[in-house]
């Protein structure tokens, strides 16, 4: 970056590995592209290790700092290391602090304050939607007095960042995307793809209410319908990949609509996702409040054609008519996906195009953008000109 290179960066999150989740997997391979790229990275984290003490790790170049409670199942929070956490910022001679919020990340947001307390330029980026919360994060005032604290503020998405500039007094609020390994996600070749009159549906999904899970069922179905009206010769086969509470739920309903064509595998491996990626022709998703949707991402990155609801996080990199299909009711995802199905020269335009041109979010300008965040936090801090 021109007039400052990066030494030391101090990454501060309620959530990371061995616990499984979005922030956990992006901050984790952000920490390590970091070290990749010449950057010297501590991460200061919640979520305890193989026990539940206080360790400091060596992880490939990566000081992993764990602060967990000492106790069995407690949450990645702990409101008793605030001195200690400014210990480390006050003498670390870090040049930047990056904090990375979900929607609770009580661990994150008081580090935020010992951060700024210590004079170390601060960049917060948000991983999550601020919707039925806005009221009380308003009122609590954190990513508003951060803005006048001169912290650097971010988020994963422009819509998501639009919600975080509602809550922070029309602060400005850069988009700071996740990351993908495209090269890993890209398949070498289109071979392995069945040449039959099935269309065949993936999405990959926490099975929770915020995912909608039965939403996702209904409009396959939906969509089913109207293939038998319109396409009677073409077949939908859909793979819903992932676990949780509602699983059971989606189960049952399958089974009591005699819907066969709709499997349920469970949670796989990401080599086992790929490979489905790989042998399907769509992804769909019925998420509203998807900040960014690393998912989705790397179903395009695979190829396939994304059909996924207007207003939300996907929109920053599937343009409607181009990487996939944008619709704003599950109606019209239905209907989307139904007419996708039928089309198979429209189908194959849109995975050629997915296949020919990589996403913009690759790793290598994912750490671009983030070393210019940590610029523009430390211009804002008054250490650049």
């Amino acid at each position: 970056m021109a007039g400052w290179s990066l030494v030391r960066v101090a990454l501060l999150s309620d959530c990371y590995l061995p616990r499984l989740g979005g922030i956990e997997v992006q901050v984790h391979a952000l920490a390590h592209r970091l070290v990749a790229a010449g950057h010297e990275v501590e991460v200061v984290t919640a979520t305890a290790g193989p026990t539940r003490t206080r360790t400091v790790e060596a992880d490939a170049g990566v000081t992993v700092h764990r602060l967990p409670l000492p106790f069995p199942g407690a949450p990645p929070v702990n409101p008793f290391v605030t001195e200690e956490v400014r210990r480390l910022l006050g003498s670390g001679g870090f040049d930047v602090a990056h904090a990375h919020m979900g929607v609770v990340s009580p661990f994150a947001t008081g580090l935020v304050d010992v951060a700024l307390a210590c004079a170390v330029p601060t960049a917060v980026t948000w991983h999550c939607v601020i919707d039925r919360s806005a009221p009380i994060l308003r009122a609590l005032g954190h990513a508003r007095r951060w803005n006048e604290r001169r912290a650097a503020l971010s988020a994963v998405s422009t819509m998501a960042a639009a919600r975080v500039s509602g809550v922070a007094g029309g602060a400005r609020v850069e988009v700071l995307g996740n990351g993908i390994d495209v090269d890993a996600w890209r398949p070498q070749s289109d071979e392995v793809r069945a040449q039959d009159d099935v269309v065949r549906v993936v999405s990959a999904l926490r099975f929770v209410r915020r995912k909608r899970p039965g939403a996702l069922v209904d409009v396959l179905r939906s969509a089913r319908h109207r293939l038998d009206r319109t396409r009677p010769g073409v077949r939908l086969e859909a793979h819903l990949v992932g676990d949780g509470p509602q699983r059971r739920v989606v189960a049952a309903g399958l089974r009591r609509h005699g819907v066969d064509w709709v499997h349920l595998p469970g949670r796989v491996t990401r080599e086992e996702l790929r490979d489905l990626h790989r042998r399907s022709d769509v992804y769909l998703t019925t998420a509203r409040l998807e900040a960014f949707g690393i998912a989705v991402l790397e179903a395009r990155t695979a190829g396939l054609a994304v059909v996924a609801r207007t207003g939300t996080g996907v929109e920053d990199f599937v343009t409607d008519g181009r990487e996939g299909l944008l619709r704003g009711s599950d109606d019209a995802l239905a209907a989307a996906l139904a007419d996708l199905a039928g089309d198979r020269t429209r189908l194959h335009g849109i995975r050629a195009h997915n296949l020919s041109t990589p996403p913009a979010q690759s790793w290598d300008r994912v750490v671009e953008g983030t070393t210019a965040e940590y610029a523009r936090a430390r211009r804002l801090a008054g250490h650049l000109s």
